[in-house]
């Protein structure tokens, strides 16, 4: 008979597989925070976030551990499931965050905030503190949301079409700068090939999404699902009948938005309105 596999007894999380793998490798090779930190050349503090699970770093600091401990793409492949994990959201987004990571074409409708695809580091942490996070949970549920960001990016992303209502270009963050930086961002996405971003004016009259947020996934099995958001309730909609009545909605919706090139500008104008950071 074959012998019986060995249960290593580690964890089965993902999160936590790559904090008890940093922990496992330095304390096999060795050095204290503070020498890491010397070697490696990041902050002491930030491998300590990293090996008690706190933070998962960038893949800059994953990359430069893999060097230093001679483990060739180990833990970048860690900490890219980790940052993949849809358990790091909260429960009622876990179905949601699963098919958003096999769509094959995604749009979207957003009347107050960019989509959280769209959003910078900056922008979150601000829009999650309003909503009550701090400490740990809150720079988890940054590093969560931001991570949303590789379904757009890679060889072949798939194509993500956002109208923006303009009140989401006209509330602004307390921070200039965060705020100079969010908008600086969906400049730079308009740009990229796979989206397309229009902005919804004022003016342009009342209609079906005034007040809900609605995002399509089309996945791979020719499937389209809809996740639509309000500030009372937030629902996973698969029934076909009632997909498609969003859809008509929001094709109206997008009937009414400034063109691609008119929206750029438009982005473009808000934020040569954003003050610039006094000169020292």
């Amino acid at each position: 008979m074959p012998q019986r596999l060995v249960i290593t007894g580690r964890s089965q999380e993902p999160r936590g597989r790559f904090a008890e793998e940093l922990r496992r490798l330095r304390s096999e090779r060795g050095p204290s925070l503070r020498d890491l930190a010397k070697e490696v050349g990041w902050d002491a503090s930030l491998f300590s976030k990293m090996e008690s699970g706190r933070t998962l770093g960038g893949p800059e600091v994953v990359q430069a551990l893999d060097q230093y401990y001679g483990t060739p793409g180990l833990l970048v492949t860690l900490w890219e499931l980790a940052v993949a994990d849809p358990t790091r959201f909260k429960e009622q987004y876990r179905g949601y965050m699963e098919l958003e990571a096999e769509a094959v074409s995604l749009w979207q409708y957003s009347v107050s905030r960019p989509p959280g695809l769209l959003q910078t580091a900056g922008y979150a942490r601000e829009a999650l503190a309003a909503g009550g996070l701090k400490g740990d949970e809150l720079d988890q549920q940054v590093e969560a949301r931001t991570g949303r960001r590789n379904v757009l990016e890679g060889d072949d992303p798939p194509p993500f079409r956002v109208l923006l209502s303009e009140a989401v270009l006209r509330n602004s963050l307390r921070d200039p700068r965060e705020w100079r930086g969010q908008l600086e961002h969906l400049v730079e996405a308009a740009v990229q090939p796979n989206i397309t971003l229009h902005v919804l004016p004022f003016g342009s009259g009342l209609h079906g999404l005034d007040s809900t947020d609605v995002m399509f996934l089309r996945l791979l099995d020719g499937r389209t699902v809809a996740y639509v958001e309000n500030d009372a309730r937030s629902q996973l909609i698969e029934e076909t009948s009632e997909v498609e009545r969003f859809h008509r909605t929001y094709d109206a919706v997008r009937d009414l938005a400034l063109s691609p090139a008119e929206s750029r500008k438009f982005v473009l104008r808000m934020l040569e309105e954003v003050p610039c950071e006094p000169s020292t």
